[in-house]
């Protein structure tokens, strides 16, 4: 979803995180999960474009989305 506010591609972000296209295609369609590192790579990225990941119970400050729990 954070790439999608963005209007990021998958090619774009991986360019910005510094990881393979394949990389992030195969974990967004759950073919794949991530290392630590390259998952952390990811966020740091998408964090420097303005995204803010909330922990359990944060609240956001301005605009955006979250998913509620069914």
């Amino acid at each position: 979803m954070a790439r999608a506010a963005l209007q990021l591609g998958v090619r774009e972000l991986a360019e910005i995180a510094g990881v393979s296209f394949t990389t992030i295609s195969r974990f967004e369609t759950g073919k794949s999960g991530l290392q630590h590192s390259t998952a952390e790579a990811i966020r740091k990225a998408l964090e420097a474009k303005g995204v803010q990941f909330l922990e359990d119970g944060q609240v956001a400050t301005g605009p955006g989305i979250s998913m509620r729990e069914d």
